[in-house]
């Protein structure tokens, strides 16, 4: 027998399952398309373009951002959820796609209809004021706040959103009660804020960072257990007397369910090795204020779970109500 038709019967004779691997091994093959459930310009979108670049150099296949911005994220996370699991779709996730279940009826369960790839970044959440409000401390702010209740108003995004779980959760470590004020969306409420017309906006480090360094408005606190390094004069909620609030805003890639595990594997693996060079974790840094966040799927999963209990809890407390 000749050595060719030795080669010949060896690849009959492999197992059928041997076609599949080599298939999975070659993956992608094609563009991915990651949908970013929020309009260009935010946090979800800058950083889902960024770290898009850098996955689409390592797979040698384009990642094509697909904005589908509306009701707070639901319409892209539905669009992403019933997309096919062949690990051609992605979702870039965040604190309010986890905060949406704590207070509305899906059309898809975070914790059922995806699985997790990673995570990307985090960043902790602030309290900003106009510095013509007179706040110098966290401290005055709530001084304000019990003096006078119900008189000082505090922005938002929306009923439900991040920045209003941010305020309700201050209202219920500081005692206090100030009055939720709805935009629609992260700019008209921060130009108000801007401008002095509302007196103080709970939101992330990412999205303030500019005004911060342009003197447009002061940071009283961040809402994370240790100083941030971009705003290291800033000191936490909890060490200006108010142990309980810790919030941040955390991004994260998941996929339909059912992705097969070889390419929800390759995946993270190179998700993982851009978060890991030094330019992605100086880029978060600088341009984000966020901190890169490795994590298992398996701490993913955790982590969603502990945090709809979280959310709901605090819903319950404030009552938070979508109508």
């Amino acid at each position: 027998m000749t050595l060719l038709n030795k080669t010949i019967l060896i690849v009959l004779c492999l197992p059928l399952g041997w076609l599949p691997a080599a298939h999975a091994a070659a993956f992608p093959e094609k563009p991915i398309r990651w949908i970013i459930p929020f309009p260009p310009g935010g946090s979800n979108d800058v950083l889902g373009r960024y770290i898009g670049i850098k996955l689409t150099e390592r797979i040698g296949q384009q990642v094509v951002i697909d904005n589908r911005g509306g009701a707070n994220g639901i319409i892209g996370a539905d669009l992403a959820a019933h997309a096919p699991a062949d690990g051609y779709t992605l979702l870039m996730v965040s604190t309010s796609w986890i905060m949406n279940a704590a207070i509305r009826k899906l059309p898809y369960s975070v914790e059922k209809s995806f699985d997790p790839i990673s995570m990307i970044a985090s960043s902790p959440n602030s309290i900003v004021t106009h510095p013509v409000q007179g706040f110098k401390s966290l401290q005055d702010l709530v001084a304000k706040a019990k003096a006078s209740p119900g008189t000082v108003n505090y922005a938002s995004t929306g009923v439900g959103g991040f920045n209003h779980f941010g305020g309700e959760l201050f209202n219920k470590v500081a005692g206090i009660k100030m009055v939720h004020v709805p935009y629609k969306g992260g700019s008209p409420a921060m130009i108000d804020v801007i401008a002095g017309n509302i007196p103080v906006m709970f939101t992330s480090v990412t999205q303030v960072l500019a005004h911060v360094r342009a003197g447009r408005i002061k940071m009283l606190a961040v809402g994370a257990t240790k100083r941030s390094p971009v705003v290291a004069d800033v000191p936490t909620v909890i060490e200006s007397g108010f142990p309980g609030y810790e919030v941040y805003v955390s991004w994260g890639v998941v996929v339909p369910a059912g992705v097969p595990r070889a390419r929800a594997e390759k995946l993270r693996r190179e998700i993982v090795a851009v978060l890991r060079e030094p330019d992605t974790r100086k880029w978060l840094a600088n341009s984000a204020a966020a901190e890169a966040q490795i994590t298992t799927p398996a701490e993913i999963r955790k982590m969603i779970h502990e945090d709809v209990k979280k959310w709901t809890d605090v819903a319950k407390t404030a009552g938070i109500k979508v109508k």
